[in-house]
């Protein structure tokens, strides 16, 4: 999970306040040192830390807020104070005519392929999507965009002999005019420097871009603000797509660093494969990693790898929180796609923060084909209430008979229906998008405690 330590503090302050009987000082004191560890090992700013931790303390002594009321506007002052620093939310919105997005980036920063897996995105959701190719000083550059977009079926435009960008553009000019998004590499330098500056700003002239993008790695933590700001001043980005949030813990840094420049952040990518990109919405964002999840992001990735019959439908068993064993098993199936399940658990109600066994969820492919023999083997009451095998454990024997399986494989079957099921009941009905109320707040209370004793 992205900034998994970060997440575990502000899930452990939320339940320590909840759970208070009395706010004192040594308790306000204890979560303040814990927020505060937690933030700067994600690199957040000092400066914002301390202001954070002002503002907690205060509303702590306030004599004018009594009782639970305190604790609940403690809860939302954190929850609304880290979604500020965040920065605000701002979706990348393309146009009714053709968009033209140019990628600014120095290297190392994961320009090409980001640009494969924006790409992508769009393709998914019916823009009819190009790739063009004017990094004409890496070498490798053009080849990895073609090898990209081939892969993925979208189409790329690059010329392995001209080394002029501008006139590799106006080349390729009237055939991009087919396609309803332009997704533009350019060259990365090691710096911002002169050459680069002129090269980027000749190239913004002739191709009039609706969105100039900067893409850089969330490892350089802080000093995403300084970069960000010398590409904002020199080139005018209108945002950024900030990449590895998925290795390092100085991703809390590029975020706050960004939000300080004043530069909405679009994208994050979350991983190497194609699909492992994801809309940045800091309400979302933190709401995960306090362990509510973020069944939008996780409808997002579902939609990029299914069709939308079956997104509206299992859009609406998430929602009611209760699968069934085929549900299981397709979501099973399509985790390799989504990145894995440590990629999306987090997004799913609860189940980010609870104590599950290694390995109970993972390494699952080699059971899928075993367990779908076991569902042809049931009968449709059965695949829609796997309760009743519990009842009547002869039907066991029956299904793993005909099936040519162990009773312990449908067992495992179960084992797998149960703790999905529970892990969406656990979250379901619990909204932090306009802070808390003291019923949800003594709700979020009794769910985290749940979910923290549940035995598999």
């Amino acid at each position: 999970m992205m900034l998994e330590r970060l997440g575990e503090i502000l899930r452990k302050t939320t339940d320590k306040i909840a759970n208070a009987i009395f706010l004192d000082k040594d308790l306000v004191d204890s979560i303040i040192k814990d927020l505060q560890k937690a933030l700067i090992e994600a690199d957040v700013n000092l400066l914002l830390v301390k202001q954070l931790s002002e503002k907690i303390r205060k509303a702590a002594v306030d004599e004018r807020i009594k009782g639970i009321e305190k604790k609940e506007h403690i809860i939302k002052l954190l929850h609304d104070e880290l979604t500020a620093i965040l920065g605000e939310y701002k979706p990348l919105k393309l146009k009714k005519e053709q968009n033209r997005i140019m990628f600014l980036g120095l290297y190392g920063a994961g320009k090409t392929t980001t640009i494969a897996k924006l790409g992508n995105y769009y393709a998914k959701r019916g823009s009819k999507v190009a790739l063009i190719g004017l990094d004409v000083h890496r070498p490798a550059a053009p080849e990895q965009l073609k090898q990209l977009g081939d892969k993925n079926k979208i189409k790329v435009f690059i010329d392995l002999k001209e080394k002029n960008p501008i006139k590799l553009w106006k080349s390729f000019s009237n055939e991009l005019k087919e396609y309803d998004l332009v997704l533009v590499d350019t060259a990365g330098r090691h710096t911002l420097d002169k050459e680069l500056i002129e090269e980027i700003k000749a190239l913004d002239k002739i191709i009039d871009p609706t969105e100039t993008i900067l893409v850089m790695p969330a490892d350089i933590g802080q000093a995403a603000k300084k970069q960000t700001q010398e590409f904002l001043q020199a080139l005018g980005i209108s945002g950024v797509i900030i990449t590895r949030m998925d290795s390092t813990a100085k991703g809390g840094g590029a975020l706050t660093a960004c939000a300080e420049a004043r530069a909405p952040v679009y994208f994050i990518t979350t991983g190497e494969k194609i699909n492992d990109l994801e809309e940045f919405n800091p309400k979302s964002f933190l709401s995960r990693l306090l362990g509510m999840g973020d069944l939008e992001t996780l409808m997002e990735k579902i939609r990029s790898v299914t069709d939308e019959k079956k997104t509206a439908k299992m859009q609406e068993k998430l929602e009611e929180g209760r699968l069934s064993l085929e549900d299981v098993i397709e979501q099973v199936k399509s985790m390799g796609s989504l990145g894995g399940f440590e990629k999306i658990k987090s997004m799913i109600p609860g189940l980010g923060s609870a104590k599950i066994p290694e390995n109970l969820l993972e390494n699952q492919e080699a059971k899928v084909a075993k367990w779908e023999h076991i569902l042809k083997s049931m009968t449709k009451e059965e695949r829609e209430n796997p309760e009743l095998l519990e009842k009547q454990t002869s039907r066991i024997s029956r299904i793993a008979q005909g099936a040519g399986v162990h009773g312990s494989d449908i067992r495992a079957l179960l084992k797998q229906y149960k703790l999905l099921n529970e892990m969406l009941k656990s979250g379901k009905g619990i909204d932090m998008s306009q802070g808390i109320s003291q019923k949800q707040m003594q709700k979020l209370a009794k769910k985290f405690g749940k979910v923290k004793k549940m035995r598999f």
